[in-house]
């Protein structure tokens, strides 16, 4: 039987703007050290960087390092500041706005803007319940660039 196609991102509501790529899975942990540690023994994630900041843990891993044939896959990013157990998928768009204006019109709750380290977030709750979340890049990179820097007090090694 063949896989079932990988899902892509939700399709922008007519009118709405362009949902790329699903960049982050956000997911929430109650030990970021065992959870790091879990998912390199068990799945063979590699630490791409992590930091303790603001009250926060967050690691990023790579469960495929390797280059996937079907594409970059999605970091993931484990956070004790999360609700355990949760799971928020951040998909990149085009503009931020847009993404906003759109999903005010249909009804949906927005939390943002909200600057993180690569650019301008939003997190949006639609009338079903579901959890979104779209990030505009203005600074891809900023967070290796952040783990690469010996003088960063945050990064934890």
């Amino acid at each position: 039987m063949p896989a079932a196609p990988a899902p892509g991102p939700p399709p922008a509501p007519p009118g709405g703007p362009h949902v790329g790529a699903l960049r982050f899975l956000y997911i929430g942990v109650t030990n970021t050290d065992e959870a790091v540690a879990r998912h390199e023994a068990v799945l063979g994630a590699r630490l791409r960087w992590r930091f303790q900041a603001f009250g926060a843990d967050v690691a990023a891993i790579e469960l495929s390092p390797a280059r996937d044939p079907a594409g970059p896959q999605p970091l993931v990013l484990l956070a004790d500041h999360r609700p355990a157990g949760s799971v928020l998928p951040i998909y990149e768009i085009d503009d931020l706005d847009a993404a906003i204006a759109t999903w005010h019109d249909r009804g949906a709750t927005i939390e943002g803007p909200l600057g993180t380290p690569e650019g301008t977030a939003i997190v949006v709750q639609d009338l079903h319940g579901a959890e979104l979340a779209f990030l505009q890049v203005e600074r891809p990179g900023a967070m290796d660039g952040a783990w690469a820097d010996e003088g960063n007090s945050h990064r934890v090694r």
